[in-house]
């Protein structure tokens, strides 16, 4: 639900903060006030395209935040994005400077326009004065229909997707099945060169230090002989000298010491050589020449140098050459199995044919408890006799979406038959329809958006249909929170809340405001909206319609 609304130098809006609330609530004024420019400043906090004309003339930059509590179903998506909250809210920010350039943050992090239209699908819908340009569209009656019917259209378009990827891998083998067999043959000949020498991961840097250390071999042993000799030999070493320097020192000690860390440190120096001729010696017992060994070697490495020159890559790299041209073969050997590549794409089609079937069974089991349940409210809403449709029609191929299509009808009077939405309903029935169905389905999906908001959807309405209209969103505001833009003192009568936007101009600047108003000051809005020459009347209508709206009840 939306909680707050927060704009700064936004178009003819200075400052000024909007706090909501749950039920339906209504925003007012006259024309020009600026009532639009709420929607449009929310829309920007929810991820719409950025434009620097909407910095008010003279500012830096325009600012928007809207806060709203945060939904359950938002919260994976947030934790995965690092956009977490602890607090159970949704803090959503928008930035734009007088260049055009865009700023968003979510929860005070960071953010971009597509996140924001992300979370928007989770926490708001908006239905515009041209709603109903959208029932025409067959991809937005599809969704319409799946949302009441509960089909996951994802599911049905991933089988459709496999199916249609195996079909393509199925028509290219049969249509390049020689190119293919002599792609296979090329890479199964250099393959098997590859496969002769087998390299492995981090051969290459073994053998060259196998062959370092052999074929010096003469000259490590030399080094290692001499070593031992002068450390620990049978002459004057290195520890001899060490060990008499050792028993002085000690013989000294007892008179300074001070000696005693010298004595320490000359006795760990004793024990480390030691250590040091005794590994030496163990090295020298290790260590040999080889010349068989050394020539396999000579042998190996010229062997790898070789190829690797003939394929044109480092000798490094051959291990992983070999990895990848098995994997390239082995695609090659699928790639022109067409036996198998048949019958992988049988099995694809049976997938998306059971994920057609399954979405196919719910639509037609939504499509008419969607047709009565809108022809129900179109009885009320100007349009009695009138009958409305949800055709479901067969598609031939498989299509992305499923076996149909589905199309909007309407019947404009009992006698006649339904068409086409869009060739048989004005402009005003079609605003009508359209808030309709939103109503309907808003009821139907108990998981949809939180916040509905309908901006002037009633516009070319009035009289006893606009009665409805206002009692239609009453009704719809006990289960979501309903905001709507309306000049219909009928509907705005209706709100649990009501708001006035109002223009001020002072000191040569024109800006917007909104106040909650109640009482008196809301019978004087409701009355300036139902007109007249007589104030006094029209102030008692709008009295009249302020408390029937209170005890209205399902039309």
């Amino acid at each position: 639900m939306l909680r707050r609304l927060a704009i700064c130098d936004f178009v003819i809006v200075t400052s000024l903060e909007v706090d909501f609330h749950a039920g339906f609530s209504v925003l007012t004024g006259e024309t020009g006030a600026g009532k639009s420019i709420l929607i449009d400043a929310l829309q920007l906090a929810l991820g719409q395209r950025a434009d620097a004309l909407v910095v008010r003339a003279g500012a830096a930059r325009a600012d928007i935040s809207a806060e709203f509590d945060c939904p359950r179903s938002l919260l994976p998506w947030l934790a995965e994005a690092g956009l977490e909250t602890e607090e159970g809210t949704l803090l959503l920010r928008r930035s734009i400077d007088v260049n055009g350039k865009s700023r968003a943050w979510i929860n005070g992090h960071s953010a971009t326009a597509a996140q924001l239209k992300q979370v928007a699908d989770h926490i708001l819908d908006i239905h515009g004065q041209h709603a109903w340009q959208s029932l025409t569209r067959p991809a937005s009656v599809r969704a319409l229909l799946d949302a009441v019917a509960a089909v996951d259209a994802r599911a049905v378009h991933a089988t459709w997707q496999a199916w249609r990827q195996a079909r393509e891998a199925s028509e290219k083998a049969r249509t390049q099945a020689d190119t293919l067999a002599r792609e296979r043959e090329g890479l199964a000949w250099q393959l098997g060169e590859l496969r002769k020498l087998n390299p492995a991961e981090g051969q290459w840097r073994e053998l060259n230090d196998d062959h370092a250390r052999l074929s010096h071999g003469h000259s490590l042993i030399e080094a290692g002989q001499a070593s031992v000799e002068c450390l620990d030999g049978e002459g004057d070493s290195v520890l001899r000298g060490l060990h008499i320097a050792l028993q002085r020192v000690h013989e000294v000690q007892r008179y300074d010491p001070r000696l005693g860390s010298i004595t320490e440190t000359l006795e760990q120096a004793q024990a480390l050589l030691e250590d040091a001729a005794h590994s030496l010696r163990s090295y020298l017992g290790r260590t040999e020449t080889d010349p068989a060994r050394l020539q396999e070697l000579d042998e190996r490495l010229s062997a790898w140098m070789g190829l690797a020159r003939r394929l044109r890559r480092q000798p490094e790299e051959l291990p992983a050459m070999l990895q990848q041209w098995e994997q390239e073969l082995q695609q090659l050997d699928q790639a022109i199995d067409l036996e198998a590549l048949q019958q992988r794409c049988e099995a694809a089609l049976a997938d998306y044919e059971r994920a057609a079937a399954a979405a196919t069974k719910a639509r037609r089991k939504a499509a008419p408890r969607l047709s009565l349940q809108v022809t129900q409210a179109m009885q009320q809403l100007g349009m009695a006799g009138g009958r409305f449709e949800v055709a479901l029609l067969p598609e031939t191929e498989p299509q992305s979406w499923g076996r149909e299509s589905a199309e909007l009808r309407v019947a404009g009077h009992e006698a006649s038959e339904p068409r086409a939405l869009a060739k048989v309903a004005s402009g005003g029935e079609l605003s009508r329809l359209a808030l309709a169905i939103a109503v309907t389905t808003a009821q139907d999906d108990p998981d949809g958006a939180a916040t509905l908001i309908f901006d002037e959807i009633d516009a070319g309405v009035g009289g006893t249909v606009a009665d409805t209209v206002g009692r239609l969103m009453k009704q719809l505001g006990r289960q979501r929170q309903v905001l709507s833009v309306t000049h219909l003192a009928q509907v705005a009568s209706c709100a649990d809340h009501h708001y006035l936007v109002s223009k001020l101009a002072q000191a040569g600047h024109t800006s917007s405001r909104v106040a909650a108003v109640d009482g008196e000051a809301r019978v004087a809005e409701l009355a300036r909206m139902l007109g007249g020459e007589r104030l006094s009347t029209s102030a008692a209508h709008a009295q009249s319609l302020l408390e029937s709206g209170r005890s209205s009840t399902t039309p």
